[in-house]
């Protein structure tokens, strides 16, 4: 099974960039995107009738939002975590008879680290979730988790250290979600590879230079390391500050 997830930053644009190209080429089983930026009716992408679409809007115009097109009939669509709602469009949880997917447009501390309260009582959450998901069936988790978790999936570690994304809290958040029985795919297969980032600033010559962050992800849990046969990065596809995801695994 091929999974892939995309923070297109803005779903729109992506495809005036060639998303749907990428979409094509991939061929995927679960395709995720987050940062869809737009609400219901603002676009029409038809990939055929192989592919159902999942959508969860922001209230807010113009802003965060996931979906995911599937080629597997879900048995339930849930679009938050407590309840069946969040106001951002941050989740999408989709339930098949073997696994739980779950995509997921983490918040962001903000520059000034005026949200990072907000976003470790979030992480708190979002933890609580996934475990409960994960005592039903094995869960994959995808998309911008918004942290760079060791300094390895960061360029400028010691410069970047405090700033939004690499603070200490939100390293040690992603921590605690390892370690309640979650897998990052990318760092099982390849521990030690270097400069291999999903994100980068969009000022001049940086993503040329490759001075960026992994901040996108594929976890899973820990009970579905034997399954996993690829992970990796399309760091070469253009079309957003972000780039694709991609896992492979045996799951049905």
């Amino acid at each position: 099974m091929k999974l892939v997830s995309w923070n297109v930053n803005g779903l729109r644009a992506c495809v005036n960039k060639g998303f749907n190209d990428y979409f094509e080429e991939m061929d995927a089983d679960l395709f995720c995107v987050q940062e869809t930026k737009l609400q219901e009716g603002q676009i029409c992408l038809d990939h055929g009738e192989a592919y159902g679409q999942y959508w969860n809007y922001a209230e807010k115009k113009g802003y965060s939002g996931t979906a995911v097109f599937t080629k597997l009939r879900p048995l339930s669509v849930r679009y938050g975590i407590e309840e069946d709602f969040e106001p951002e469009g941050r989740i999408l949880t989709l339930e098949f008879d073997s696994f739980f997917l779950v995509t997921v447009y983490t918040p962001n501390a903000k520059r000034d680290l005026s949200r990072l309260e907000y976003r470790l009582e979030w992480e708190d959450r979002f933890r609580d979730y996934l475990v409960q998901l994960d005592g039903r069936k094995p869960v994959i988790v995808c998309g911008d988790l918004n942290v760079a978790h060791q300094e390895i999936d960061i360029k400028n570690a010691k410069a970047n250290r405090g700033n939004s994304g690499f603070t200490d809290e939100e390293r040690d958040k992603m921590n605690r979600l390892l370690d309640a029985g979650f897998v990052d795919t990318f760092r099982y297969l390849y521990p030690d590879r270097k400069d291999a980032f999903s994100w980068w600033s969009n000022m001049p010559k940086v993503r040329e230079r490759n001075v960026g962050w992994r901040i996108d992800y594929f976890l899973a849990s820990d009970r579905l390391k034997p399954k996993i046969t690829d992970a990796r990065i399309d760091s070469h596809v253009l079309g957003s500050d972000h780039c694709p995801v991609v896992l492979e695994i045996d799951i049905d």
